[in-house]
Formats: structure tokens, C-alpha cells, sequence
């Protein structure tokens, strides 16, 4: 009787005005009670009105808010659960904790990261839908703008009062662009709740949009819950009697969902036993008239803020990702888990850091969460290479990426097509980046837009959709840049990310012709009805002319030359791979490796903007054909595949078949060092043994001089090489910057090389024990072998001695400018006598006294097999000259050359010590060279005064004046 009498009462309040077809009803919990507080809803009957109505309002009438017959709690019962409440919240916790700290595999790949190590908030304001409209620019991109004139939150402040006036929030919208930082701070959130840092909460309930909208059938709120959380199933009647506290229920990717607040449309319920699709189960939930003492938290894109009337949400707060460059800095640092006790890290992180700090493009860059990911990705994959490193390709670093961003997400989820996100970004912004290539643009305007996205030939619902992918996605890939006159312009925020895209929209087909749309379209139509007219032809052959029957055979002709154009199609993709990798205007450019590198770190490659939008001769996409053979690889076709883009294994081998022949033309000819690394590169990302093996056996020389070196470089190279067993006549990795790492990477490839050339690499006391252990290894064959321009202290000398001793390959070895000294040939005289193979040594520029090289020659002049010994450019007086060379003309003992010229002809040495000291002069201390210099300067004039034809005098003259001019440049600083 009391709550029939409550009834009334409240019905006698609630009905305002009331006529047959309609009521007009103010929503409990609404925030308003005005006009603005009311909704209409059509009812046929009263009976059908306020059926629903009397459960609800009885329900809502009670202090203890719904209690539920089957859900009762009773009193008596109260005190005798209070411990499995708390076992079962503790449990929940646990859970909860495990499920959002596990890390996606895409994760796991760069680094061994955890939440607790590298979370860094984002930036959080508070905000409102007329500032998230204002957001979006005149191209319709969501633009990034600074939180100056905001009320900047912490996460744990979105529902606290801001100020002693106001009250707290209880429903919370928190909005951003993909990649902002939504499903960091709702992850951050649970967790600090989970280890007792949140305590405004006593319950936390996640769920995802995602999920509730792959479900077909309708279900309870209690039913989600013990569905999903099957621990709290014995405290679930507690949970909304307000004995457990606050709650905090969030939904993740409200977009995912289509809410409709009409309640013509979406009924009101407030018992959560009631089943109810799930997006009206959200909607009672933000109408406040379903769980009212609850929080709701709810995340969504920019497009989807208006989805929810705004007197239903207390608090709007926008994302704004890392608006400094500390965060940014921190982040980096966090994430790569650099060690400050690791020279080489702290010496990265260094660079990194002044690179932000200039306000570079990286630093706008990397406002966005998910940049500052990739360039960590980017980072960790250029410089924590190691040898026993997992295949991953750097192609599958970019798809990686958007699997974390995108995953398998469609574009519109009411629609019937089911179109990927990232097929659709193929479509659209893969086809601008595209066209930006070909015509070698960086910058957009909004009539390349409107052009590459077709917008003319687009349905309204089409245009809908294309305008809320501008606004949620599109800012994800470009952003705003600084105005040229009147006209706004848009660029890619990565350059990596535009040749990325574009290869995705070349090798998945999507650029097509006219022919090829409507081929595709009839091909299918015929090749599905070829089988039932195949059937029947021989049925109605007897019945009908022989030259209807020959019309009705060309049906199956059709499918076959629609696949012709398919297949000329796919070489045309092999026919851009090649034509964009080998361009004449790419030969004077670094390797693409360190371009991106350069462009972290410090000087930055192919990221300014010149007035025309488009790059100088040394600005090339070169990044765009690596993508196109990565994209060709089989680990990531399988992670296409989960995005919904599909290439076949068809596909791949008609590219690589008609890609095979155009390489093997290319590779007969001499390429650069830098475009032989980007091919090398090219291999590695394409992820195809035999298809390597194949192009390799045409290397019979690498040359790779200047290429500076990492193990990430080394990597590739030896993967690639070791694709073959074939001998190597040259292997050349002067001026390299070769490291202990490199070598021991490459040691299988170095194995088979005949001339080894690693002149100038700086070797340190680890990188001579690796080429002491390549020396001793049975297997080598190198037979000449440069070991110039590195220093060789005793440790060194000590250390690769030995390994000369037993070496039974080499023939030639030069240590010219090693630094040994006396000490250093004191100590290597005993392991030459030992060699018994080398017939070649050089020992020149050492600073060999006059008297050590004297008694360097006795020890050895009666070597079995040593014919020549170069002691030229050492402090060898003209008399200690005069001394050696005598002592070579001996019989049977080795010749030494004491000079720069053997009798009248000149070192065939010469050329070689002059372009390393061309090359490198400005390395060296300026007096060091000068010396130098001099003493090549004497050593020229005495082989002049030795020589007797005037021709030969006239050479060795021309090369003094070359020396004398180079001294000149470096006495006056030049």
C-alpha cells in the first residue's frame, strides 16, 4: 500500500500534461527541469505507458534504490558477508590489474616495457563541445591546439569539484583524436585504482563499446557484469544497494556505439535485471535514470561528443597529449630504459634531447602519444640491433603501429559493407600520399583533398562518413602547417608515414584504371555465372546455331583477360619499386637507414618545407620502395590480413617474378655504396630467401666504403649474404665506423671474402679480437687484407699477432698507419717470422725509428715466403735508407721498399696514402698533419733526386706539388 501510495504521489507530480497520443514526462536525474529538462514520447495507451512506468518509479521511490526481489539484501545477512565483499573486491582488483597491464605483442617487440616503467600522462583539459567544433580547421582536420586557456586536469580530478561552488561530476566525457592518449588514461585510472592510489572509488567497472556492440542479443546490466566479472558475482546484490560505496562504470570507444536519447526510440529502465540492448542500456545509464549514484566515464572520439545531449554530461575533457618537451623527453627515456651508466645510450638520449629542445619537427611531431611510440620504435630498432635479434622488418614496425591504433576496427560500424579502418585510410589517404610522390609534394591543399578523396562523385551517407574520418583519423596522419598567403596546407606528421601509406595503396592494388574498376566488377560477375553456362552449353548445343554457342564460350573468356589486366597490373607494381628505388638523383643521398636516423637524432632529412611543397634533389622518398617490398613479406601480409587488407600469395609471386628480372639488370652495374645498402635493405625487408638468393649470386663485390655502419646495418647485410655460400672477390668497409658488435655479425660474410678492405674504422681493443678470431678461423679465406688507418696499441698488437701467426690464407697484409712505433714492432717481429703464407707487408707511416726498422729486416729478410716489406714515410734517415736498400738487394732476402719509390718507380701505395690524407685531413690535428705532409714532402724529393728519366722525374714532381698544395690548405686552416 505505502509504495502504491508513492506512486501516485509521484505520478501526480511527473504528469504535467497528458493527452491521449502523448506525455510529456521531466527524465529523472535530469539537469535540467526547465523546458530544456523535458522529452516527448508517443504511447498508444495509458496501459502500455505505465506499465514500465509503475516498476520503474516504485523502484526509483526507495531509499535503497532498486532492490530488486531476486537482488534483496537483508539486514540480518549484512554483517555476515562484509568479508567475502572485501576477498571478492581484492580479487577483482587482481584481475583487473592483470588484464591492463598486459602488454599487445606489437608492444613486446621494441624493448621489454612494463606500465609501471613508462607511463607518462598526457595533458587532460577540461573542455566543451563548442571548443572540440572549434578544433576542427578549414580542411576539416582535427588540429592540435595548446591547453593555454584550459583548466588543465589530472586524471584523478575529473570528477572532484574544481572549486568549493561547484559539485562534483558524475558523468564524464573524455575525447580526443585516435592516438591522443583515451585508452592510456582510462588504463592508468583502473590501475591506480587497483594499487590503492585512486581511493575515490571503491568499485571500478570497465567496459568496452567494442564488445557490447559485437553482441547480438539483448542483456542485463547485471548480466554484462557477471558475464565479464564473474568474481563479483556474489557481491553483485551489494554492488547497487550503496553499501560498496562509490562506483565508477567506464565505457571505452563510445563511438562504437549508436546512441539514440529519443525516448520514442530508447525506453526508460532502471532495474538492471531488465535485459536491454547495450546501447540503451548506456543511454538509461547517462540519462542518470539507471544506476543514478553511479559515475559513468565514457571515452570517444571528436566526432562522437555531440552523440550525447550535453545536460547529460557534468564534465567534457579533452586529450592533448604531450604539450612539452619534457614529457616528451621523459617518455623517451622511460620507454627505451636507457641506462645513465651506458655511454653510448646517454650519448643517444643527448642528441635526442637537443633535437627536441630545438623545436624541430620532431618535437611537433611527437605531441602526438603514438609518434613519440614510433620514433621509440624507430630508435630501438636503428641502435639495439643485436646478432641474435628476432626477424622484424622496418616495415613491420609501421604496420605494428597501426595494428596498436586501429587493430581490426571497421569504418562505420551500422553499415553493411564492413570496410577496415586501415583499408579505408589506404583508400584515401594512402591515394594523397601517393600523388604527393609522384609529384614530389609534401604539402596539401584542400583541393588536393577534395580531389584524391573524389568528394564530387560521394552519396550524402558517403560524404557523412568521410567527414567524420576527416575529423577522428585524418589528424592522426597529417597536420596543420604554417600558412602560405591565405591557403591552408596540410602534411604528413611522420614523413615515413606518407611513403608508408603510399605503398600500402600501390601494393594493395587500390591504384587502378578506369579499365581495371570495371574489369574487376565483370570478371566477377562472369566468372560466377561460367560454371552454369559451362552446364547447360551442352544441353542447348543441339537446339541452338554454332555461332550463338561460340558467343555464349567467349562468357569464360572473360575472367582470363581480366586476368591478364591483373597481371600487367602487378608488374606495373614491380615496374614502381624499381623505378623508385634506382633514380639517378638518389645516388649522392645517405642510406635510407640513416636518413632516419639523421632525422631523429639531429640534422633532419626530408622534413622541410620549401615554398613549393616539394623536396630538393636530396630530399627523395627513398623509404617508399623499401615499404613496397616489406609490405610483399609473409609476417606481414598475416598482419594485414587482421587489418582487412588482404594480398595474396598470387600477387606476390607475379611482383617478385617480374621484380626479379628487372634486379638482376640493375645489379650488373657498379651502384654506389649508399643505394648498395638501400638495396641490401630492399632484400631484407622483402623477407624472401630464395627470391635474395637469386639477385645475390650476381654480388661478386660489395663495396660499401663511407656506409656508416650500426648493427641493425650489419644485420641486414649478413642476412642477406648468407642466403648464398658463393666466394666474394672485394668486401670494402673502409671509413666504416666499424665496431666490435659489427664484426662479429659480419664474421660469416667476411669468411668468404678474398680482398678485405677495413681501412679507417677506428678498431677498438674488441674489434681487433674479432679479427683476430676471423684470422684463426679454418674456414678463412681472405688472402689480402687492409688493416690501415687503425690504431695498434701493444694490447692490439698482442691480440691479433697470434691470429697472424697461424693465418694460412692471407698473402697481403697492410698496416700502414697503425701507430705501432718501435714497442708495436718489437712486439708483432716474432709472430711474422712464425707466418708462413704472407708475401706482402706494409708497414709504412708508423713512426718507426731508423734503428728499429733495421732490425725489423734482419729478423725477418730470411722469411720462407715474404717477398716485399714497405717501411716508407717512417724516421728512416737518407743514409738509413741507402742501408735497407741494400740489405733487400741481399739473396734470397725480402725487398724493402725504404721510400715512396721502389728505384724509379713510384708506391703503387701512393694514391692510396694520399686520398686518406685528402679524406680525413680535417679529423686529424692540424700540426699532426702538417708533420705529416712534411715528411711526404721528403720523401718525394728523395725519390726525385734517385731517378734519372726525366719522365719519371716529371711524375714524382706533379704528386709533390699535390702534396705541397694540400700542406699549404691545412698550415692555413682550409
Amino acid at each position: 500500500m505505502q509504495c502504491r501510495k508513492n506512486l501516485l504521489i509521484r505520478l501526480k507530480w511527473t504528469l504535467i500534461e497528458y493527452k491521449p497520443s502523448s506525455i510529456v514526462v521531466p527524465l529523472p536525474g535530469s539537469r535540467n527541469t526547465g523546458s530544456a529538462g523535458v522529452q516527448c514520447f508517443r504511447a498508444r495507451s495509458s496501459k502500455q505507458l505505465f506499465r514500465p512506468m509503475t516498476r520503474s518509479l516504485c523502484c526509483f521511490g526507495r531509499p535503497g534504490f532498486l532492490q530488486c526481489p531476486q537482488y534483496g539484501v537483508q539486514h540480518s545477512r549484512s554483517l555476515s558477508t562484509g568479508a567475502t565483499q572485501v576477498d571478492s573486491i581484492e580479487l577483482h582488483r587482481k584481475r583487473l590489474r592483470a588484464w591492463f597491464s598486459h602488454m599487445p605483442n606489437e608492444e613486446m617487440k621494441f624493448g621489454s616495457f612494463s606500465i609501471d616503467n613508462w607511463h607518462i600522462d598526457p595533458v587532460i583539459a577540461e573542455s566543451s563541445p563548442k571548443e572540440n567544433r572549434e578544433l576542427t580547421s578549414r580542411l576539416g582536420v582535427y588540429s592540435h591546439i595548446e591547453p593555454e586557456k584550459s583548466r588543465v586536469l589530472k586524471a584523478n580530478q575529473m570528477f572532484s569539484s574544481l572549486s568549493d561552488t561547484s559539485a562534483p561530476a558524475k558523468n564524464v566525457l573524455l575525447y580526443g583524436m585516435v592516438g591522443m592518449g583515451k585508452s592510456t588514461v582510462v588504463n592508468k585510472l583502473v590501475l591506480d585504482w587497483c594499487d590503492g592510489r585512486l581511493d575515490q572509488f571503491d568499485l571500478i567497472l570497465p567496459f568496452s563499446c567494442e564488445d557490447l556492440s559485437s553482441q547480438n542479443q539483448s542483456a542485463s546490466l547485471n548480466k554484462l557484469i557477471v558475464r565479464k566479472y564473474t568474481q563479483l558475482r556474489s557481491i553483485l546484490p551489494q554492488i547497487w544497494s550503496g553499501k560498496l560505496g562509490k562506483v565508477l562504470l567506464v565505457f571505452s570507444d563510445l563511438e562504437q556505439l549508436k546512441l539514440d536519447f529519443r525516448l520514442s526510440k530508447t525506453e526508460l529502465c532502471n532495474d538492471p535485471n531488465e535485459p536491454l540492448p547495450p546501447s540503451s542500456l548506456l543511454v538509461n545509464l547517462l540519462r542518470n535514470y539507471l544506476i543514478p549514484d553511479a559515475n559513468i566515464l565514457v571515452t570517444t572520439l571528436p566526432s562522437d561528443v555531440d552523440s550525447v545531449p550535453s545536460r547529460y554530461v557534468d564534465r567534457y575533457v579533452r586529450i592533448c597529449g604531450f604539450t612539452d618537451v619534457e614529457q616528451q623527453h621523459q617518455y623517451f627515456r622511460r620507454r627505451l630504459n636507457l641506462s645513465p651508466y651506458d655511454t653510448a645510450s646517454e650519448n643517444l638520449m643527448k642528441m635526442l634531447y637537443k633535437n627536441l629542445q630545438r623545436q624541430s619537427q620532431l618535437t611537433a611531431d611527437c605531441f602526438l602519444p603514438s609518434y613519440c611510440w614510433i620514433i621509440c620504435a624507430n630508435l630501438h630498432f636503428l641502435h639495439f640491433t643485436t646478432a641474435d635479434m628476432p626477424i622484424q622488418n622496418l616495415t613491420g614496425l609501421y604496420s605494428s603501429f597501426l595494428t596498436l591504433n586501429f587493430g581490426g576496427q571497421i569504418v562505420d560500424a551500422s553499415s553493411q559493407q564492413n570496410i577496415s579502418i586501415v583499408r579505408y585510410i589506404a583508400k584515401t589517404v594512402g591515394k594523397l600520399a601517393y600523388e604527393g610522390i609522384e609529384k614530389k609534394k609534401m604539402l596539401f591543399s584542400e583541393e588536393d583533398l577534395q580531389n584524391c578523396f573524389e568528394l564530387h562523385t560521394k552519396t550524402e551517407g558517403e560524404l557523412n562518413q568521410l567527414t567524420a574520418f576527416q575529423t577522428d583519423v585524418l589528424g592522426f596522419f597529417m597536420s596543420p602547417t604554417a600558412q602560405h598567403h591565405t591557403e591552408p596546407l596540410l602534411r604528413f606528421t611522420v614523413p615515413a608515414m606518407q611513403e608508408y601509406l603510399a605503398a600500402l595503396y600501390v601494393v594493395l592494388g587500390e591504384k587502378k584504371t578506369v579499365l581495371e574498376r570495371v574489369g574487376n566488377v565483370v570478371s566477377e560477375t562472369i566468372g560466377k555465372a561460367s560454371e552454369d553456362v559451362t552446364a547447360i552449353l551442352a544441353i542447348v548445343s543441339k537446339l541452338v546455331p554454332f555461332r550463338i554457342i561460340t558467343l555464349l564460350r567467349l562468357v569464360n573468356i572473360f575472367p582470363r583477360i581480366f586476368g591478364k589486366i591483373n597481371t600487367k597490373s602487378k608488374k606495373a607494381i614491380a615496374n614502381t619499386m624499381v623505378f623508385e628505388m634506382f633514380k639517378e638523383d638518389d645516388e649522392l643521398n645517405n642510406d635510407v637507414l640513416e636518413q632516419i636516423n639523421e632525422s631523429i637524432l639531429g640534422k633532419e632529412v626530408g622534413v622541410s618545407n620549401p615554398p613549393a611543397g616539394d623536396r630538393t634533389s636530396t630530399q627523395c622518398f627513398e623509404l617508399f620502395p623499401m615499404f613496397m617490398a616489406g609490405l610483399l613479406a609473409q609476417s606481414n601480409r598475416l598482419l594485414l590480413e587482421k587489418l582487412g587488407c588482404t594480398i595474396k600469395n598470387v600477387t606476390v609471386r607475379e611482383i617478385s617474378n617480374s621484380l626479379k628480372k628487372h634486379l638482376s639488370k640493375v645489379t650488373i652495374e657498379k651502384l654506389p655504396p649508399s643505394e648498395l645498402m638501400d638495396l641490401l635493405l630492399f632484400l631484407y625487408e622483402l623477407q624472401n630467401e630464395v627470391f635474395a638468393r637469386e639477385v645475390c649470386k650476381a654480388f661478386q663485390s660489395l663495396t660499401l666504403s663511407q656506409v656508416k655502419m650500426t648493427t641493425l646495418k650489419c644485420f641486414v647485410i649478413a642476412s642477406i649474404m648468407n642466403t648464398t655460400d658463393h666466394p666474394i672477390d672485394v668486401m670494402n668497409l673502409s671509413l666504416c665506423n666499424l665496431s666490435e658488435d659489427c664484426l662479429k655479425i659480419l664474421r660469416p660474410v667476411l669468411l668468404r671474402c678474398k680482398n678485405l678492405n677495413l681501412q679507417f674504422n677506428n678498431l677498438g681493443l674488441g674489434a681487433w679480437q674479432e679479427v683476430s678470431r676471423l684470422l684463426q678461423d679454418p674456414n678463412c679465406t681472405v688472402q689480402n687484407l687492409w688493416l690501415c688507418d687503425n690504431v695498434l696499441s701493444e694490447a692490439a698488437v698482442n691480440c691479433i699477432g697470434p691470429a697472424i701467426a697461424r693465418n694460412s690464407s692471407v698473402t697481403q697484409l697492410s698496416l700502414l698507419h697503425t701507430s705501432l712505433g718501435d714497442q708495436g714492432v718489437k712486439v708483432l717481429t716474432p709472430y711474422i717470422r712464425e707466418n708462413a703464407r704472407l708475401k706482402d707487408l706494409n708497414l709504412a707511416s708508423n713512426d718507426i725509428s731508423e734503428e728499429a726498422a733495421v732490425t725489423f729486416v734482419e729478423m725477418i729478410k730470411k722469411h720462407p715466403t715474404l717477398e716485399t716489406l714497405h717501411l716508407y714515410l717512417n724516421e728512416i734517415s737518407d743514409s738509413g735508407k741507402k742501408e735497407l736498400h741494400a740489405l733487400s738487394r741481399e739473396q734470397d732476402g725480402v725487398k724493402v721498399l725504404a721510400s715512396i719509390t721502389d728505384g724509379s718507380n713510384i708506391s703503387a701505395y701512393w694514391t692510396l696514402i694520399l686520398k686518406n690524407v685528402t679524406r680525413n685531413a680535417t679529423n686529424r690535428d692540424q700540426e699532426h698533419m702538417a708533420n705529416y705532409l712534411t715528411l711526404f714532402q721528403n720523401e718525394l724529393k728523395f725519390s726525385r733526386q734517385q731517378v734519372r728519366n726525366p719522365w719519371k722525374k716529371l711524375r714524382i714532381l706533379r704528386v709533390e706539388h699535390r702534396v705541397e698544395k694540400l700542406l699549404r690548405n691545412v698550415q692555413q686552416g682550409k
